[in-house]
């Protein structure tokens, strides 16, 4: 855009995923917001995280882009749920994963099953979808450089690739502007935390005929356990596009021996183009401040965590949900002054154990697993990879089996949750369990824009009809969902709930009756 608004009542700085997922649920919500990113186009050169877990795409099916999102993937995921460990693409078969990550759907845990798909391709879906609301601006080629903010707005300072400076009046701003994030230091925050001490080699590569040398079928991941090149690989499509890491390897070791890693990997020769390098150290850091005033951080802005586990990214969407439908709440006159306190209190307890998970997934990697016996033929090379594969069983499994991580994160002593007496299923603050209503349509699909009243049986109407009446005194929007379905009641544990716009639960019914006004009052922060 060659010009931008004097104000806006939310700025983004930053238009990666969490920046523009941000924008997406703010938008959507009728929020008019900028975000400002110094990039014009997404670049393909890094494919960066990949996996979009089932949480994530439960988000962008209430977006309505979920759809989209797999069209556009490389690989399906029907084409492979597995994670291979071996000697080499071309060598032994150590120890093999099935149905990982939550690649596979058909149950009632979730209602969309996770996706394979590099960042760049999820970015620029969410760049569209962004374009197509008008109440989103997409600044690019812009910068954030600083901000001041006072008791009722804040004021953003961008300039363009140009060197041309402009200023932009913000109620609210989110941070969303990653590890060297501008907002973070203009809000006096700092990373606590660790660095792991060995580097790693990031390359993406072109190799046509690859896919005739590898012994073990398709599969998302290929560890690689052998003296040569420790490490990760696995194919960004079908058409020869391969992206790798090679552990203990620093930047000035992978740009010499690039080809040799990979020859590594794959265990023979092909022919082999390497289009681009990242090398990168895995960090364990959380902010000592995600929020100040009208200024708040999210994604990698606010913390940062080893990529073993695919969490990475997943977890800046929720915070960019959390945060998105709390700001439009305030914005809309509903939520009250302690609603956007609540974003930390949620947000950081979550994003501390997917730190400390991923740090866990990281202790063990193939360069810790190499044997010099691995590859040899008769007893002793039999022994040794019986042996290889029972370790790799006992402390990979968790990595790649995390829905309980993903999908039962709750919001536990936050302080727009009631707390309840009930000991059944549906737990205040944790995410609403998922059920399937009918073919092809889930009970998330029912749930309304803003909070909804679930009922679970029809006699309930008289205690619905107080809480609209409740909701209508605060102009907070509430829909009401009555299923009246005896099984699924009995399934939930409970006669009525109230749900979040994010699909968490704000209170359940129980045996002490509260007053709907009061209830209301303490889930929107008032």
């Amino acid at each position: 855009m060659s010009s931008l608004p004097a104000a806006v009542p939310v700025v983004v700085a930053g238009g990666g995923p969490v920046g523009l997922a941000t924008a997406v649920e703010l938008g959507k919500r009728g929020i008019r917001c900028m975000v400002v990113e110094p990039r014009t186009t997404v670049s393909h050169a890094r494919p960066r995280c990949k996996t979009n877990n089932p949480r994530t795409m439960e988000h962008l099916r209430r977006w309505g882009i979920a759809d989209e999102l797999r069209t556009r993937a490389p690989l399906s995921s029907e084409w492979s749920q597995d994670i291979v460990f071996c000697t080499s693409l071309a060598g032994r078969e150590l120890s093999r994963f099935s149905n990982t990550l939550g690649l596979v759907g058909g149950s009632d845990r979730f209602p969309e099953p996770g996706q394979q798909a590099p960042q760049f391709v999820l970015e620029e879906l969410l760049r569209e979808t962004v374009d197509a609301l008008d109440t989103c601006e997409l600044a690019t080629g812009w910068s954030v450089v600083g901000l001041t903010q006072s008791s009722n707005s804040v004021e953003v300072s961008v300039v363009d690739q140009g060197g041309n400076a402009a200023t932009v009046t913000a109620e609210y701003v989110v941070g969303a502007d990653g590890s060297r994030s501008v907002v973070r230091d203009a809000i006096g925050s700092s990373y606590v935390g660790g660095e792991a001490l060995r580097p790693n080699f990031g390359m993406l590569f072109r190799a046509p005929r690859l896919w005739d040398l590898v012994a073990h079928g398709p599969a998302v991941q290929y560890w690689t356990v052998n003296t040569m090149s420790p490490g990760i690989v696995g194919p960004l499509d079908l058409e020869g596009t391969w992206w790798c890491v090679a552990f203990g390897v620093d930047n000035e070791s992978g740009l010499h021996r690039g080809h040799d890693l990979i020859r590594g990997l794959i265990g023979a020769d092909t022919e082999v183009e390497i289009l681009s390098t990242d090398p990168w150290t895995a960090r364990m850091q959380l902010v000592d401040r995600i929020h100040k005033g009208r200024v708040l951080l999210a994604g990698d802005a606010a913390h940062l965590n080893p990529p073993f586990g695919g969490h990475g990214l997943n977890t800046g969407i929720g915070d960019a949900v959390d945060l998105g439908w709390k700001l439009a709440a305030v914005l809309d006159g509903w939520g009250g002054p302690n609603l956007l306190d609540s974003y930390a209190a949620e947000r950081r307890p979550i994003q501390d154990k997917v730190i400390a998970e991923a740090a866990s997934n990281m202790r063990v990697l193939s360069s810790d697993l190499i044997d010099g016996d691995l590859e040899l033929e008769g007893e002793r090379g039999e022994k040794a990879r019986a042996v290889a594969h029972e370790r790799i069983q006992e402390t990979k499994y968790a990595e790649f089996n995390s829905l309980d991580l993903i999908l039962d994160a709750g919001y536990c002593g936050s302080p727009i949750v009631v707390s309840s007496t009930s000991c059944g299923p549906a737990r205040p603050g944790y995410r609403l369990p998922h059920i399937w209503l009918r073919e092809g349509i889930s009970l998330y699909d029912e749930l309304g824009t803003g909070l909804t009243l679930v009922l679970f049986d029809g006699h309930m109407v008289a205690d619905a009809q107080a809480f609209l009446t409740a909701a209508e005194e605060r102009k907070i929007p509430l829909s009401i969902l009555d299923l009246q379905r005896h099984d699924v009641r009995d399934r939930y544990g409970c006669e009525m709930l109230l749900v979040r716009p994010d699909q968490h639960i704000a209170w359940v019914s129980d045996a002490a009756q509260a007053d709907p006004g009061t209830i209301l009052d303490h889930v929107t922060g008032a």
